[in-house]
């Protein structure tokens, strides 16, 4: 048996819960369809009128695959093309080797993840920079998940297939080894759309953050009125 998180989501707001389910070991898709399949049996055993969705390449749903931050497309002004994963990875700034935003021109999602995850193991993360666009590490899913959000907004035909479904999950997500994942960002996605607070979110950076993460914000406001530190200056940097 193992656990993993379900992403809930409506107009109210949206949650995590770890769901137990039986898993089925090894890396082939059939392996992985299995343990997605008892997952979303235990899920829907316990909330039956859920309409749950795996975002990962495993996924046996098309939308799900489509989701996947390996798929999501995002189109540049130049009229390039990236993947979120390839803009996430490449928008990490290191405190020795800076930002890796030069591996988009030579490298696809998968092989820049290695590369990157290789530069973390001997150099401190220190921020993102999404083509001007400074973004702190804390919360720690904000960056990924504003990158994410945008990305699927601009998918319209994808972004419509998703709104059809209240709860998410990523297989390959494990939170005691990871921190990001897409289904998240899905389940907020359904929260902002279905609560008309999408447009404000991505109409910049500090309103997703307001919105997205306000417990967030009331921790930091605390602490700057408990303190002589105007800490709320490094949230905001542009």
């Amino acid at each position: 048996m193992a656990k993993r998180p379900v992403f809930f989501s409506n107009n109210e707001g949206y949650r995590s819960e770890m769901i137990e389910f039986e898993f089925f070991s090894g890396f082939s898709a059939s392996q992985k369809q299995k343990s997605i399949s008892s997952l979303h049996e235990c899920t829907l055993e316990k909330y039956p009128k859920l309409k749950i969705l795996e975002i990962s390449s495993r996924s046996p749903s098309k939308v799900g695959i489509k989701a996947s931050a390996f798929n999501l497309m995002v189109q540049m002004i130049s009229g390039k093309k990236y993947s979120v994963e390839q803009i996430f990875q490449g928008s990490k700034v290191f405190n020795e080797n800076g930002c890796q935003i030069g591996l988009l021109e030579r490298y696809d999602s998968k092989t820049m993840k290695k590369i990157v995850k290789t530069i973390h193991r001997s150099d401190k993360l220190i921020g993102f920079n999404s083509f001007g666009q400074k973004f702190p590490l804390e919360p720690k899913t904000y960056f990924y998940n504003w990158l994410y959000v945008n990305a699927l907004h601009k998918n319209y035909v994808l972004s419509k297939e998703i709104m059809k479904y209240n709860a998410f999950s990523d297989i390959e997500f494990n939170p005691k080894k990871s921190v990001n994942c897409q289904a998240e960002a899905c389940a907020i996605y359904v929260f902002l759309k279905s609560s008309n607070h999408l447009e404000e979110a991505l109409s910049n950076k500090e309103k997703f953050l307001k919105i997205v993460y306000p417990n967030f914000l009331s921790k930091i406001n605390e602490e700057v009125f408990s303190s002589d530190n105007n800490l709320q200056l490094s949230l905001f940097d542009s």
